[in-house]
């Protein structure tokens, strides 16, 4: 997902500190440098080896952080004896990057200056994913992310970076495909916040619908943000489609929403994994809230026995719900620890370079996930990604299937 906001320099540089400091390495972190340049855990038999994950764990997209690192830490809890055994202590390192481009460079740069970190689950949002590879890139740190869908992150040309979800143009073209052919949908009014994340998918809409001789009978952008959409929807009242398409996050789309129905709007309202939020139906009321529908790249992990039974092991464990992104931090975790142990072998046992890892886990053609099959192509897409359906049902998400 995308979302650029403005980050005072000051606060950069005061995180970038507060991570230093945290970082470990130093004379005061009670290590000893190997003479790999790694450091020992201290106690002189095990090799320290740390995973960062990374994403934002403060602010307003909290929630899809926190979930992921919650994930990526419960993974990677279920195979630290494992790692032992080959002579490796593999910590977890989380970091806040706020959603933010330029905290995320802040802090791709102090993960690139600890030699103990050999991988990066992450970043959550696109946007900080886009610049924080660009630093990774240098150094051949390899990033798995669970969660970044623009697809120009892949488009680039960077080998470190790899995701195991889908694509925004595979988001929203299969929204568009869904929309006419399940919910038959004939006239739509497209929306998005003139952000990357929320126009690109309501761009990729309007392609597919018109591709598909869906009438779009208007297309405007509004503001992220302000409280009073009333121009706009005035405008798409006067339209009357069948469905409105917002690109956009669950905080916009809950007010969007909510003026919509006390203009009369009684049609589907429709947007992308952004919308995954109980917040959504708190802001929009969840009478108003009956008829939106939104893909999401992650599937209902409860809807199986195995799933369920994942999910009650995981909240015993850790205490915490699961959440957006739990699953795909999980999987994600494991991919890249699969890549690690591959790297391990082929170094004869011995702490590999982060370039050895790197090759390992960009070379992963068909790793069986928790939740998702993961086969890397060229770009670092996988090529078993799918795209999922969700409701809103008086207040309640709802699953509704994959979207064919």
């Amino acid at each position: 997902m995308k979302k650029q906001k403005t980050f005072a320099f000051l606060a950069t540089v005061l995180a970038l500190g507060t991570a230093l400091a945290g970082c470990g390495g130093g004379a005061g972190g009670g290590q000893q440098q190997s003479s790999n340049g790694g450091s020992s855990t201290g106690s002189g038999s095990l090799q320290k080896l740390v995973i960062a994950s990374v994403g934002p764990l403060s602010g307003q997209y909290s929630d899809y952080g926190s979930t992921a690192k919650a994930g990526a830490e419960y993974a990677l809890k279920q195979r630290q004896e494992d790692f032992k055994k080959l002579g490796f202590d593999v910590q977890l390192l989380a970091q806040d990057d706020q959603a933010d481009p330029k905290q995320g460079v802040a802090v791709a740069q102090m993960l690139i200056s600890n030699p103990d970190v050999i991988g990066v689950v992450g970043h959550v949002t696109t946007g900080a994913s886009i610049t924080a590879s660009a630093q990774y890139e240098q150094e051949k740190l390899v990033m798995v992310s669970p969660s970044s869908t623009g697809a120009n992150l892949t488009e680039e040309g960077k080998k470190v970076v790899h995701r195991i979800c889908a694509r925004d143009d595979q988001q929203g073209s299969k929204a568009a495909i869904y929309a006419k052919n399940q919910l038959g949908v004939k006239t739509a009014y497209i929306v998005h916040d003139k952000q990357a994340y929320g126009q690109g998918l309501a761009d990729e809409v309007k392609k597919q619908f018109e591709k598909d001789g869906v009438q779009v009978v208007g297309y405007e952008g509004i503001t992220a943000g302000e409280k009073d959409y009333s121009a706009v929807i005035n405008q798409i009242i006067a339209a009357k489609p069948e469905m409105i398409y917002f690109g956009g996050y669950y905080s916009d789309a809950g007010v969007l929403i909510k003026q919509l129905r006390d203009k009369g709007f009684k049609g589907i309202v429709m947007g992308g994994d952004g919308y995954d939020s109980l917040d959504l139906v708190k802001i929009a009321g969840a009478d108003n809230a009956n008829n939106v529908v939104f893909t999401s790249v992650v599937g209902d992990i409860g809807a199986t026995e195995e799933g369920k039974k994942w999910i009650s092991e995981f909240e015993q464990a850790t205490g915490n719900k699961v959440g957006i992104f739990t699953s795909f931090g999980y999987d994600s975790m494991n991919v890249l620890l699969h890549g690690l142990e591959e790297a391990i072998k082929a170094n004869n046992g011995q702490k590999p370079t982060r370039e050895q890892v790197l090759e390992q886990v960009h070379k992963i053609k068909d790793f069986q996930g928790q939740f998702v099959k993961v086969a890397f192509d060229e770009k670092g897409d996988n090529e078993f990604a799918s795209v999922y359906v969700y409701k809103y049902e008086n207040g309640q998400k709802v699953y509704v299937g994959e979207a064919k």
